[in-house]
């Protein structure tokens, strides 16, 4: 099961195409799992975590999309994030594919009077895009959501949700 964070292409027409290949397999393609409270609450640990401070602005760090609809979900999570850490400025950014790009945004925020700027990591994984957005932070830098509980709780749900869409299909067809 992938785990995607937002409605980019591979949400919405490579899993389908996938699945529609697979004849021979019972699949189900599940909602992507961001933005969404759960996730927000992991950000906002791994950023304790990392050793962020009250009042510290924060860049949120994605891999990055052309798709309009991913880049509204990122910036939907960005604003989630804003809210849970006591409305202090979260800029989404990304490390491919998008503007702006996490150093961009890390200047950016540093020209509007923000020395001290955490990096939160919207990877599902370290990799190469969480490594190099944590490069470039100028104060803490979160690790990927990884093995975080709220994370495997989201996971559960969005599998949940899937199998319920399928369930109401079905009757819907047989009704």
């Amino acid at each position: 099961m992938p785990l995607l964070l937002s409605r980019g292409h591979h949400v919405k027409r490579d899993l389908p195409a996938a699945a529609a290949r697979a004849v021979h397999l019972r699949t189900r393609v599940a909602a992507p799992l961001g933005p969404h409270p759960l996730l927000v609450e992991a950000l906002y640990e791994r950023l304790l975590e990392a050793g962020w401070a009250p009042g510290t602005a924060v860049v949120l760090a994605a891999a990055g999309s052309r798709d309009r609809d991913a880049a509204e979900d990122t910036r939907r999570t960005a604003a989630l994030l804003s809210e849970r850490l006591g409305a202090v400025p979260v800029v989404a950014a990304y490390a491919s594919a998008a503007t702006p790009a996490v150093p961009d945004a890390l200047r950016a925020l540093a020209a509007r009077g923000h020395h001290r700027i955490a990096v939160a990591s919207y990877f599902t994984a370290p990799g190469r895009f969480a490594a190099q957005s944590a490069a470039a932070a100028t104060g803490p830098a979160a690790a990927p959501l990884g093995d975080h509980p709220a994370l495997a709780r989201l996971v559960l749900l969005r599998y949940d949700q899937a199998l319920a869409r399928r369930r109401t299909a079905l009757e819907l067809a047989t009704a």
